[in-house]
């Protein structure tokens, strides 16, 4: 017999758990693209399909919901989310998931909606306890809806523009 052909396997970023939030924080940005945008990395980032009218409502949704600004966003079309996806290695072409970035960490598919209600205000937080369900179970349902997303909610031309007062909302 020969050694093994497959490389050890990496743990997931979706299993691991975020470190905790430091005390101090310093200077929380990372240069990305050439035109030496500084991107923070204090809030929450949510990249999304700019074209697709169901991801455009979850933005409205959550834009809503979130008076405090706790997140920001950026189209996966836009030059800092293609950024955004080659720094963590995934596919610029290929994408069918809103994707949060959160402590350096890369969150798909259904932990996506989860972590995020876990910190929306009033009785959102109740659906992260979904959490326990395995992802084996949650993504295929997840899966079902991003593969029909075009046809049931329609596409737009081009990526919304936000208005002047979420400006500092979106990357």
């Amino acid at each position: 017999l020969t050694a093994n052909r497959f490389p050890p396997a990496r743990p997931s970023p979706l299993t691991q758990k975020p470190s905790p939030p430091k005390s101090v924080t310093i200077n929380k940005t990372f240069q990305l693209n050439s035109r030496n945008m500084d991107i923070p990395t204090n809030h929450p980032i949510i990249l999304f399909d700019g074209v697709c009218n169901l991801c455009d409502g979850f933005v409205q949704f959550l834009i809503k919901r979130d008076p405090e600004a706790h997140f920001r966003f950026a189209a996966i079309q836009s030059e800092t989310g293609q950024t955004l996806l080659k720094k963590y290695g995934m596919s610029t072409e290929e994408i069918d998931t809103v994707v949060m970035v959160e402590n350096d960490q890369v969150y798909t598919h259904s932990e996506v909606g989860l972590r995020i209600a876990g910190k929306m205000n009033g009785l959102w937080p109740v659906f992260s306890v979904f959490r326990i369900l395995p992802l084996w179970f949650r993504d295929p349902i997840y899966n079902f809806i991003a593969a029909r997303r075009y046809r049931w909610f329609g596409q737009k031309d081009q990526c919304m523009m936000p208005s002047p007062a979420l400006q500092n909302r979106f990357l």
